[in-house]
């Protein structure tokens, strides 16, 4: 999903940057959800404890690595990455730290920053969610919805005026034999008077 605000952005950056800490080991990792008061620029820190020099240094550079690859995302800052115990790289908006265990015990920075909230990963995950799954709501709540078209009903096509093929052969086929008959039927010759026969004339009787 994507975020859909600046707010939102940066917990996903947040997200991001404490999976790659449980995917190099570091143990114990939490989110400080810091109070706006007195939290100066950032929104959150990031913390989380290496065994070792070369762990806390692992963990740095994939964080940096990953953010760069996936969000063009670089750090303002990076201090203490030569000594290695405690690499602190600074995005502004959040500040990740990758302590020694020792080293963040002493320092305790959750104890100093007792005004923030305090997440585990899973559950910034399922905070995120959440409030990109309400967002997401909202939205489609406010967008006009698109009425679909009425189909129109297919035009009815037009009875046929003209015969069929089928039909022609058949009125030629009754017309043949028609034809026929009236061409072997002789013609009747008009009837002949003959003429009336002439009577003889009458014989005078002699006196």
């Amino acid at each position: 999903m994507t975020p859909h605000s600046a707010h939102d952005q940066t917990r996903l950056l947040v997200q991001t940057a404490a999976r790659v800490c449980e995917e190099k080991k570091g143990e114990d990792t939490r989110i400080l959800a810091l109070d706006p008061i007195d939290s100066g620029l950032a929104d959150f820190f990031l913390i989380t404890s290496a065994r070792n020099n070369r762990q806390t240094v692992a963990i740095a550079d994939e964080i940096e690595l990953t953010l760069k690859r996936q969000f063009g995302m670089y750090a303002n800052s990076v201090e203490g990455r030569r000594q290695g115990e405690w690499i602190l790289l600074d995005y502004v908006d959040f500040v990740i730290h990758v302590f020694l265990a020792e080293r963040r015990a002493f320092y305790d920075i959750e104890r100093l920053r007792k005004s923030a909230r305090s997440l585990t990963p899973a559950e910034l995950d399922a905070e995120l969610t959440a409030a990109l799954a309400a967002k997401t709501r909202a939205a489609r709540a406010h967008a006009p919805v698109e009425k679909t078209p009425a189909k129109k009903a297919p035009a009815k096509k037009a009875a046929r005026t003209t015969p069929k093929p089928a039909a022609k052969k058949a009125a030629k086929k009754a017309v043949a034999p028609r034809k026929a008959a009236a061409k072997k039927a002789p013609a009747k010759k008009a009837a002949v008077k003959k003429p009336a026969a002439k009577k003889a004339p009458a014989k005078h009787k002699s006196s």
